[in-house]
Formats: structure tokens, C-alpha cells, sequence
């Protein structure tokens, strides 16, 4: 050997806090335009002379693109319906009330060419039946598709931007209507906006479709350049919201490094089983008490959950290390004491799985214990690819004998133990900013 594994694991530890401390060096690059709201949500009603498509999104989707050439004072050109200004060295973007009050119908426009359907391979043309632009905050519900109906028979009311609303804290209603002499059993849903705005591929679209056969709720994400297809089937609508779990979690960096960690910690399957177990049962308690609102509504309790699955992380970390790290409480070596911890350490992750659904679905929207189970199973399976993949590397790397498996589990948990520890920081900070 060329050194002992105890300075070697120190050489480690050294490594791993030197990454954690470059995070603290990472900024991200301002964009022109803030996207304070991403999702969008549309509402499909099929009528007796095609489909009707009442569609909620952020304003930036339809402007940030178009900014203009630089000027002599070094500003872009506003884009339709919005105005620039330097505020403190950075440049802003206020919606332009003059524009509005004289017409909403290029932005109504706007909407309408963002969004393409397709019918049998066919290119659907749309007409503006209503538009109405709200600041966040003051919008109407738009969760149902009575909701959706209401918005458009009440009266706009523009003169909160002539007090000055940022474009990104504005959204945008409209309602297309697309003509079909046949009734329409299935379509295709996708928009060429791609305004280069920050977390834009993190964008929740959900579509929801009233035929006369049911409701039928489908999930994607993103800008929607891939098109959502649109069918009367129960199990495709199903489908999109398996898709979305599965994601969430394997895209989840926090949950991804916990499930690494206790699969690290208990590398033989009856422990393995139990800890899973408790975890599965743990998280999915909470993600459907947090999703109907059966949590605090508090500022702090957001980043407050956010910062104890990051500890999360570290203890189960320190855990795979040490295996006789247990509080007293915990000595008692027996398969429910597992379960209890590992439930308990699962209601944490379960409430930041609802945080996610409840920017996808609120609690009045159709199909709602659908949409909830099929989200859960999606987690559930995305959690299972993580195990099998962990197991797997974990299994091969044992076989190279006992010293390959103390580096690997020490590099492994401590390097998960130092980007959670850099998580606790972050949330925490966040926590106490808004106690």
C-alpha cells in the first residue's frame, strides 16, 4: 500500500471539506428577466365545435425573448408590453400600462402562437376568445375549469400596473378556442416559447381534460417542446404523474444522497429492507398531509424542513461510518427501532415531496387521489432505482476486499456529509431569515 488507510482517510477528509467549501464560492449568473412563478396550467373543454384551451402562464414566457438591440445607453430595447430601467446597477423590466390600456391583443397574440395543437397530424389554428393579466398574488383561482370559465367573465382591471408591477411578478390568462368539426379523441400539446429564463426547465405543466368521457389529469415538465399527448385514457394521465415522482426524486439531489447513505450503512437485505420500509411508510404520510395543507404556513417552515433533511443526510452519513453511532434511545438493537428512526427521518422528505405537488396540483383540481397516488408510486419507483443502482456499485466495490470497502464507504459518506453540511448552512440561513 502506499499509505495507510488512516491517512489516507484523512487525505479524504480534507479533500471533501476543501469541495464543500467551493460551494460557498458558487454564485449564479442574474438573467434579464426574474421568474418568480413557473407553472402553467391549461384547461382543455371539448365542445360541440372542437376544443376550448383556457391557459394560465408567467408573463416572461411571452416577452423575454424578445428584447431588442442594445441602445446609446447601453439598454436592450424593451420587449412588447414592458419597459427597462437601472435600479441599483441592475436591469429591471416593468410591465408598460400605456400598452396595456391601449390593447391586450398583441400579447393575446403572443399566447396564441406560443402554443400549438395538433389534431391527427394536423396543425390546429386558434382564436383569442379572452385574455386577462393579473399581478401575482391577485389572481383568481384557476384550479378548476369553473374557475377557469369565472376569470373570463369578469371584467379586467388594469390599473394596478400604473403603479408599477415587475413582468416577473405578473401572469397572463387567455382563452383559445380551436375549431373541429369531428369529436376529438386525442391531441398533441407543445409550445415554441423559449424566453432563456432561469429554472425554465423546471417549468410544471398540467394539462386537464374534460371530455364527455371523465376528467383526465396529465403532468409534464419544461418548456413543452416535447408535446403532451392528450388522450381519454385513464392510465396515460396516470402515467405523466409516475413520470413526474420518478423525477423528482432521482432529480432531487438531497433525496438521492440520503437513499445513498442508507443503502452505504446497511449493505445486507434484511436491514436494508427495514430501513426502506420505514422510510417509504415515513414519506408517505406526510407527502399527502403536507399537500392538503395540514403543515404550518409559516415562512420559516419551508426552508425549516428543508435544513432537517439536510441533517438528515449527515446522520445517516456519520451513521454508515460509525455503525455504533445511535442516540441512547436507540440502542435498543431491534428491527422496529429502525423502522421508527428511518419513518421518522421519512415524514421529513415526504413534506419536501408535497412542497413539489403542490406547485403541480391544488387541492380542488380533478382526479386529485389519482394524480396524489400515481406522484407517490413514481417517488417510490424512482427510490427504488436508486437502491438497486447503490447496491450494485456497493456490491462490486465490496468484492475488491475489506480495505476498498472502508475507503469507499469513508469518500462516499463523507462526501455526502459535506454538501449536506453546506445545505444546512444555506437553509438554515434561509430558515432564520424568516422566523
Amino acid at each position: 500500500m502506499l499509505f495507510p488507510f488512516r491517512h489516507r482517510s484523512h487525505f479524504v477528509f480534507q479533500l471533501i471539506i476543501f469541495i464543500a467549501l467551493s460551494f460557498l464560492c458558487v454564485t449564479t449568473a442574474s438573467a434579464h428577466f426574474k421568474l418568480n412563478l413557473n407553472v402553467r396550467i391549461l384547461h382543455v373543454e371539448h365542445t360541440s365545435d372542437g376544443l376550448n384551451v383556457y391557459m394560465r402562464l408567467p408573463m416572461p414566457y411571452l416577452v423575454a425573448h424578445l428584447l431588442g438591440e442594445m441602445d446609446d445607453k447601453g439598454l436592450p430595447e424593451p420587449a412588447p408590453y414592458s419597459t427597462n430601467r437601472l435600479e441599483t446597477g441592475t436591469l429591471v423590466h416593468y410591465v408598460d400600462a400605456t400598452q396595456l390600456k391601449q390593447s391586450t391583443d398583441g400579447l393575446a397574440s403572443l399566447a396564441r402562437q406560443g402554443l400549438e395543437l395538433v389534431i391527427d397530424g394536423a396543425v390546429m389554428n386558434a382564436n383569442v376568445e379572452g385574455f386577462r393579466i393579473y399581478k401575482n398574488g391577485s389572481q383568481p383561482d384557476f384550479a378548476t375549469l369553473e374557475d377557469a370559465k369565472t376569470v373570463f367573465q369578469k371584467e379586467p382591471s388594469l390599473g394596478v400596473f400604473e403603479r408599477g408591477v415587475y413582468v416577473g411578478d405578473t401572469t397572463v390568462d387567455v382563452l383559445l378556442h380551436y375549431t373541429s368539426k369531428d369529436a376529438v379523441y386525442e391531441y398533441a400539446l407543445s409550445s415554441n416559447l423559449n424566453p432563456g429564463l432561469p429554472d425554465q426547465d423546471l417549468t410544471a405543466n398540467l394539462v386537464l381534460d374534460y371530455s364527455p368521457s371523465g376528467v383526465q389529469v396529465f403532468r409534464a415538465r419544461g418548456l413543452l417542446h416535447e408535446p403532451v399527448v392528450v388522450t381519454r385514457s385513464v392510465l396515460d394521465a396516470v402515467v405523466t404523474f409516475v413520470k413526474e415522482g420518478v423525477k423528482h426524486i432521482l432529480e432531487g439531489l438531497d433525496h438521492v444522497l440520503f437513499v445513498i447513505c442508507l443503502v452505504l450503512g446497511a449493505m445486507h437485505f434484511k436491514p436494508l429492507l427495514w430501513r426502506v420500509t420505514g422510510f417509504t411508510i415515513g414519506h408517505s404520510i406526510t407527502l399527502s398531509i403536507g399537500f392538503f395543507g395540514f403543515v404550518p404556513t409559516a415562512a420559516w417552515f419551508v426552508p425549516a424542513v428543508e435544513t432537517g433533511i439536510a441533517l438528515s443526510i449527515i446522520y445517516v452519513a456519520i451513521v454508515a461510518v460509525i455503525p455504533d453511532f445511535k442516540p441512547g434511545w436507540q440502542q435498543i438493537k431491534s428491527e422496529w427501532t429502525v423502522v421508527g428512526v428511518t419513518g421518522l427521518i421519512g415524514l421529513l422528505h415526504g413534506l419536501g415531496f408535497s412542497f413539489v405537488l403542490q406547485n403541480i396540483l391544488q387541492v380542488t383540481s380533478p382526479n386529485i387521489w389519482q394524480s396524489l397516488v400515481a406522484f407517490n408510486l413514481g417517488v417510490e419507483l424512482g427510490q427504488l432505482l436508486i437502491v438497486i443502482a447503490a447496491v450494485l456499485v456497493f456490491y462490486l466495490i465490496n468484492l475488491l476486499g475489506d480495505s476498498a470497502t472502508k475507503i469507499n464507504r469513508t469518500i462516499v459518506a463523507g462526501l455526502c456529509a459535506a454538501i449536506a453540511s453546506y445545505w444546512v448552512i444555506e437553509r438554515g440561513s434561509n430558515m432564520l431569515a424568516n422566523i
